[in-house]
């Protein structure tokens, strides 16, 4: 059988943070950088500029009301980069405690100056599912974004403003979050019928295939995946939902009419995942029933055999008793009739279980 493809996404030790005061940052996860990376895009409908740095004191540099600039930041293990930036946009205490901690459910907060989003990034790396969790400050002319480690789904978005494909040079930060939210979800898609192909590969393999242990394996890991990408999803319809229904200068009118297609999206992925919940249950049930009926056909035969030869093992038991006076004993063709009877009910038994179909 394939490898299995895993999805990784290890639950993060919250015990890290505990007795702690509210607002102190403290990393939780497992991607651990060596060092903090900054990539910068400033751009507007005329002019474009992208560079990356290791010092996101870079990010000091722009002020520029007149440009959109996209600060994203790799990285969430140095706090005191992180920090910094948050010292120099104002950014709430417990905003910057929930940037590095990883184990934080999807949500939307609203602030006087900046809307801070957090939501799960799922997408394909080397052949493997990978979850990363990601942070979203978006002020009037600027968004920032914060991963836990290099790769995100956001290449098709770097292009758009590169090439000034479509109409996000054109737009405003808000729509720039929009087009985020937009590649995050989209990839969804992506994942889920990945899972979808390797659903109905299984029903194929149980209905052709002799089930074996490799199977429930396989059932196994598709429930944990479900429920861990169902844990992502299903947080950030609420998320969308709220966004869509928000009254703030930073999300233009305009904006408001794709952040509803967003969320026909985000519906449509969340009733997808439970189909597929519910046919990674049936696919267990499926292989408990597979099992039964190999069990039942192995107990049919076997009790076939024991009902033809009971009536086989009476007729050797009578003449095998030990009784002086038997007269068939004494009789010179006895040994051969007795396999005759013998023979005829064999026979007689096996056509009446042919006709009832039972072989």
């Amino acid at each position: 059988m394939a490898k299995r493809r895993k999805l990784l996404l290890r639950r993060p030790k919250h015990t890290k943070t505990v007795n702690q005061v509210p607002g102190t940052m403290t990393y939780v996860g497992h991607k651990e950088s060596s060092e903090t990376k900054l990539e910068v895009i400033d751009y507007n409908a005329d002019q474009y500029e992208r560079y990356t740095s290791n010092s996101p004191d870079d990010a000091f540099n722009y002020v520029d009301e007149k440009s959109v600039t996209w600060f994203n930041i790799d990285g969430l293990n140095n706090i005191g980069e992180i920090e910094k930036l948050g010292d120099y946009y104002e950014l709430h205490p417990l905003v910057m405690e929930d940037i590095v901690n990883t184990g934080q459910r999807p949500k939307i907060e609203e602030y006087q100056d900046y809307l801070f989003i957090v939501a799960k990034m799922l997408y394909h790396k080397d052949g493997e599912i990978e979850n990363e969790h990601i942070s979203m400050i978006v002020g009037k002319n600027y968004v920032i974004t914060f991963q836990e480690s290099d790769g995100d789904v956001f290449d098709p978005i770097r292009e758009r403003l590169e090439t000034s494909k479509g109409r996000i040079r054109g737009k405003g930060a808000d729509y720039l979050m929009f087009a985020l939210l937009d590649a995050i979800i989209d990839n969804y898609f992506l994942v889920i019928d990945d899972m979808s192909d390797r659903i109905e590969l299984l029903e194929e393999s149980l209905f052709t295939n002799r089930p074996s242990d490799d199977i429930v394996y396989e059932i196994q890991d598709l429930k944990r995946n479900i429920l861990r990408i169902r844990r992502a999803v299903f947080p950030l319809r609420e998320v969308i939902s709220r966004l869509e229904k928000l009254e703030n200068e930073i999300i233009d009118p305009h904006t408001g009419n794709y952040i509803r297609d967003l969320y026909d999206h985000i519906i449509q992925i969340s009733e997808n995942i439970e189909i597929y919940r519910e046919m990674i249950w049936g696919l267990m049930d499926m292989y408990m029933t597979t099992i039964s009926n190999k069990m039942n056909e192995v107990m049919k035969v076997l009790t076939i055999m024991a009902s033809i030869f009971i009536p086989l093992t009476f007729i050797a038991g009578i003449y095998g008793m030990n009784f002086e006076y038997i007269p068939e004993l004494q009789w010179k063709y006895s040994y051969f009739v007795l396999w005759g009877v013998m023979i005829i009910i064999f026979l007689l038994m096996l056509y009446y279980f042919k006709r009832k179909k039972w072989l």
